[in-house]
């Protein structure tokens, strides 16, 4: 069934609907391909679990489409979702640490409860860097205690980056019609940028956070990872709108139906706002990055690249204050409810726990962070309130304005350099991106394969203002059809000189 490889969610479902495949014999090819790609073989090791109850689900799902009982664009297709993300089944939901090993949520998250719904297989739960990548100074992306190292498949030496690693690395390999990850900032964009994918971080209410666990109640979100801009489109009609479970929902303004928006010449007449200062890391991506922006006006698009069109610093400090009070608070909040069995309860039994079996939680980097989260106070305090109002209105503030004064429909950014050497000892190598404004703000951002660099891909990000999920669908899916950009990792073990 190699013919199945590089299949969109549209195509798999016409499939699925004319009866020349089933969606126990999809379930099956991706789990036979999970057993080889990733616990065998390449060693992409991108999945943690996956569902004893796949098959099964799966079989359901064919009946009811026997039965004329079709539930829509994802009924039978086989999803993988992020281990932060609750599953009420036998599954474990655990954000890669090994203190949470064993924990099986009693409810599902918001969103799995309506993946579920709209007819997904939920396939199993991917691997992630441990606590979302909130847990060291100087992390290992894609690494955790509970499910090891995730290897990027466009080269195995290299990092897959985080911190939705395994949703990035599976999507991309084919071990799943599509993935759902979650960002706080850039956990989504980055990794998708790194493993030639689409990802949405949709803005900050529009998907329910309720069963995730949680980094930060001002900036996470859960949304995404998919090989086409269509496929995203399809994904978040599923996952979007109001739930009485996340407060943060109450403003969401979703839209019925986001492929509504999808057109080939959806850059006809757009004007696009070059952030000039999140170029400049790296003279490659530079050079293939103008190639995207020549593309982009020979579709009609108009761009805006006047020397003063940028944002501000990144505010880094501000953010980072404003991560560390929200992690401790929103993660006691999760930790109080899990079962008394296990042996963390709180951001403090979780330390514990790491620091009492070091050997597996520790071997290649620490938890400042944890350390640092756990002196904060509440978030009653003045410095963590005066942090979250300075960044919403200076990041805010700076978007809103350069959309308004330029007329623009987007901006446009590198999501991030090719992928990185992992490496264990040092950390990561971020060279540069532009995820902060749009995860600051809680604006919604897109990014699409641009190209690739020694074998490596590369993303464009389209970033603009709150619940414009569909004007930024509408510009990346011009953009890949004109392009066609997105090649399948071939999985080498490392990048050869005579390819550059």
């Amino acid at each position: 069934m190699a013919e199945l490889e590089e299949l969109s969610c549209t195509d798999l479902q016409a499939r699925l609907t004319d009866g020349s495949l089933t969606s126990r014999a999809l379930t099956a090819w991706y789990l036979a391909r999970i057993a080889a790609l990733d616990q065998a073989g390449p060693m992409l090791k991108s999945v943690i679990e996956v569902n004893p109850e796949a098959l099964a689900r799966a079989e359901a799902l064919d009946e009811e489409r026997s039965a004329g009982r079709g539930r829509g664009p994802l009924h039978g297709l086989p999803l993988l979702l992020k281990d932060n993300l609750d599953t009420g089944d036998q599954m474990q939901t655990t954000a890669g640490s090994l203190a949470l090993a064993g924990w099986r949520a009693p409810h599902d998250s918001t969103v799995a409860e309506r993946l579920r719904a709209a007819g997904a297989v939920l396939l199993g739960k991917t691997n992630l860097s441990e606590w979302a990548n909130f847990r060291s100074t100087r992390p290992t992306s894609g690494w955790s205690s509970r499910g090891g190292r995730t290897r990027n498949p466009y080269a195995l030496d290299r990092n897959p980056s985080g911190s939705s690693s395994g949703s990035g690395v599976a999507a991309s390999a084919n071990l799943c019609a599509a993935a759902i990850g979650t960002e706080t900032d850039g956990s989504i964009i980055s990794p998708a940028a790194a493993n030639g994918l689409v990802g949405l971080k949709p803005s900050v209410g529009l998907v329910s956070r309720a069963g995730i666990i949680p980094i930060s109640a001002s900036q996470d979100t859960a949304g995404p990872m998919t090989r086409t801009v269509r496929d995203a489109a399809l994904l978040l009609n599923a996952i979007a709108g109001p739930d009485p479970r996340d407060r943060a929902t109450e403003a969401a303004v979703p839209e019925l139906d986001y492929t509504r928006f999808l057109a080939a010449d959806g850059l006809r007449g757009a004007r696009l706002g070059v952030a000039r200062n999140f170029f400049g890391f790296h003279p490659r991506v530079d050079r293939l990055l103008e190639d995207a922006l020549a593309t982009l006006r020979a579709q009609g698009a108009e761009l805006v690249d006047p020397a003063n069109l940028t944002l501000p610093p990144e505010c880094d400090q501000n953010e980072f204050q404003v991560l560390l009070y929200e992690f401790k608070d929103g993660l006691n909040r999760y930790l109080a409810g899990v079962d008394p069995a296990l042996p963390a309860h709180s951001l403090a039994e979780v330390m514990a726990f790491n620091t009492a079996h070091a050997e597996r939680t520790m071997p290649l980097f620490g938890q400042e962070i944890l350390q640092q989260a756990e002196a904060k106070g509440g978030l009653d305090s003045a410095e963590y309130q005066k942090a979250l109002g300075d960044n919403l209105r200076i990041v805010r503030g700076a978007i809103d304005g350069l959309l308004a004064e330029h007329q623009l429909d987007a901006l446009l950014a590198p999501a991030g350099a090719p992928a990185w050497i992992t490496d264990v000892v040092n950390g990561d190598h971020y060279l540069g991106g532009c995820t902060s404004p749009a995860a600051i703000a809680g604006y919604p951002n897109l990014t699409v394969p641009a190209g690739l660099l020694a074998g490596l891909p590369v993303g464009l990000c389209f970033f603009g203002g709150q619940w414009q999920e569909g004007k930024l669908l509408r510009l990346g899916y011009a953009f890949e059809q004109a392009t066609q950009a997105r090649r399948p990792p071939q999985f080498r073990p490392t990048i050869e000189w005579p390819e550059w």
